[in-house]
């Protein structure tokens, strides 16, 4: 096992460098610190590694790697730099983002090379928001190949487990292939026989561990990154807490780790990286940054609670304050489990893009392109919210739509239906009139905005709001269906309706830092042997959401960065 108790240290016991917080972040910076000789300990809050990593689609947002190169993409620095400048613009520093840019294809073959972590590019996964110049169809989202959680022994009970709505028979994970052969292996040979091995697998997964050992999406990243970070030698320290940054004349050289009643003061001759997952779990740091009337739950994994952003603040660390957002966003709804439990459910490309929906406010009426990114949505949520108007706003859909494709937690095939039906989660009505009365919207609005969204597609036209104008847009809709594929008639009854909330997914907001990662006081001046990466750094894309996976992406890069500069290989010309 990588986990170490604490109480079998020594009361000053000595590391090089303390990670803190396991998210795919975290994991690959102490993973890469171990690898450039550091003695590594990674503190985790939680009792799983993985964080809201685990949760995550596991994509990265890296360009001009070698998977880029390998597909033959049209992509370059400048472009990739162009792209950002306009799409972000001022609301994050230049020099940072060409910095993730120029140390990402570095970074990625590192973890290649060195730590064994496995990546594809996926040939067709459009930038967010690909109407913007520089923007690419392909090449700069990577994602981990499927990992066989086996080979982690029993850490494997390490691995937060997925959120369970994402998953199918009570644990079988699958990703987008694997739906892809699942909807249609009834047709296809060859989707037939690849769906029978995925459940043939998981049953027998089931008679000898507790989940499923096949793990996709981000639960794969992080299997692939602690199997790594075990075999660097990383000491990893579970259902812990840091109690205190130990700073002595402007250098942070140690931590007091308190972990079931026992308490250890840790020294650190290269310091400290905080990778916790941003300030959105602190209900004082909420109330400050993000709008009124937002709900307290959401999508992310437990754990972050802000305290040691409260203690770097207190040594000279400050937030950036250009960011577009404070956070990211994404639509979601939500529904009692039969434990009683909350389940956030976020929908991200599932349902708002495809035909035969439309997601309205209050009053009835749009207020939004539904097809474009979850990130956009969700601020236009709140920009749109006067007196409550658009939290909650509701997605619509008729009976064609629910089968086609399903209605957040309901899955294709309207699994699962009747069951949300009973619960609440899901309004029915036989008619657009009937669904808006229970909902308590204007019918009339109602019964106005499908008859629109209906002329629109049989024009394949959306003169409103552009829906599926653009190569991103279109490519989340239904690529059979014309002539616009994310325009369908809402027209067949009944009709269903799901309430959405605008959530934060990560945090835009962090600690401004160099280059290098390190956190900076207010006036320029660096808090030696203080890293911050991750959601608690100033986000590089500036609260603005250009492309799937660039929060990990950034991430993992500035997590390699800080590893690098405090095993003392900044310039890593020599590193391996």
């Amino acid at each position: 096992m990588p986990t170490i108790s604490l109480s079998t240290l020594p009361s000053e016991a000595r590391y090089d460098l303390a990670v803190l917080g396991a998210g795919a972040p975290g994991l690959a910076c102490a993973t890469t610190a171990a690898l450039l000789g550091c003695r590594v300990l990674l503190v985790e809050r939680t009792s799983h590694v993985g964080g809201t990593s685990a949760y995550s689609a596991g994509t990265l947002w890296v360009p001009n790697t070698r998977h880029s190169q390998a597909l033959g993409a049209e992509d370059d620095f400048q472009k990739a730099s162009g792209y950002l400048d306009r799409a972000v613009g001022n609301h994050s520093p230049k020099a940072m983002r060409d910095r993730f840019l120029s140390a990402g294809p570095e970074a990625i073959a590192f973890l290649e090379d060195r730590a064994g972590i496995r990546l594809r590019p996926r040939p067709f996964h459009p930038d967010y928001l690909s109407e913007i110049e520089g923007a690419t169809t392909g090449g700069r989202a990577l994602e981990p190949t499927p990992f066989d959680g086996r080979l982690l022994g029993k850490d494997l009970d390490l691995v937060r487990p997925p959120i369970p709505e994402f998953t199918i028979f009570g644990g079988l994970m699958v990703d987008k292939d694997d739906i892809a052969s699942l909807l249609t292996m009834t047709r296809s040979a060859k989707s037939f026989l690849r769906s029978l091995r995925l459940v043939g697998r998981y049953a027998a997964d089931r008679m000898r561990y507790r989940r499923g050992t096949r793990l996709v999406m981000g639960n794969a990243l992080v299997g692939h990154l602690l199997l790594a970070a075990k075999n660097a030698g990383v000491d990893i320290m579970v259902d812990a807490r840091v109690d205190q940054l130990i700073e002595m004349n402007g250098r942070v050289d140690g931590i007091v780790v308190e972990q079931g009643g026992a308490t250890r003061r840790i020294l650190l001759s290269r310091g400290v990286v905080l990778a916790t997952g941003g300030f959105a779990g602190n209900t004082e740091m909420r109330k400050q940054k993000l709008p009124a009337g937002l709900p307290e739950f959401g999508p992310g994994a437990p754990g972050p609670k802000g305290e040691l952003h409260e203690m770097a603040m207190k040594l000279g660390g400050h937030y950036g304050t250009e960011a577009w957002q404070p956070c990211f966003w994404a639509p979601c709804s939500i529904n009692r489990r039969p434990d009683g439990s909350l389940a956030v459910f976020p929908h991200f490309v599932f349902d708002r893009s495809k035909p035969g929906t439309v997601c309205v406010g209050r009053n009835g009426r749009r207020f939004v392109n539904e097809s474009i990114s979850y990130h956009l949505f969700g601020a236009a949520m709140i920009e749109h919210n006067k007196n409550g108007a658009t939290i909650p706003a509701y997605i619509i859909a008729d009976s064609v739509a629910v089968q086609k494709y399903g209605l957040g937690m309901v899955r294709p095939g309207a699994r699962g239906l009747k069951e949300y039906l009973a619960s609440g989660y899901v309004t029915m009505g036989t008619t657009p009139r009937e669904l808006a009365d229970r909902l308590g919207l204007d019918a009339a609005n109602v019964e106005q905005t499908i008859a629109r969204m209906n002329e629109y597609a049989e024009s394949g036209m959306d003169p409103e709001f552009d829906r599926g104008s653009t190569v991103y847009q279109r490519a989340n809709g239904d690529a059979s269906h014309g002539p616009n594929p994310t325009l369908g008639k809402i027209a067949t009854p009944p009709y269903y309706a799901v309430k959405l909330f605008p959530c934060p997914i990560g945090s835009a907001e962090g600690f401004v830092t160099d280059e290098n990662a390190r956190i900076l006081r207010a006036d320029g001046s660096a808090i030696e042997n203080l890293y911050a990466i991750g959601n608690d750094m100033q986000s590089v894309m500036g609260g603005v959401y250009p492309g799937p996976g660039i929060t990990l992406g950034p991430g993992i890069v500035f997590g390699y960065i800080a590893a690098s500069h405090a095993a003392g290989r900044e310039d890593r010309t020599a590193a391996w």
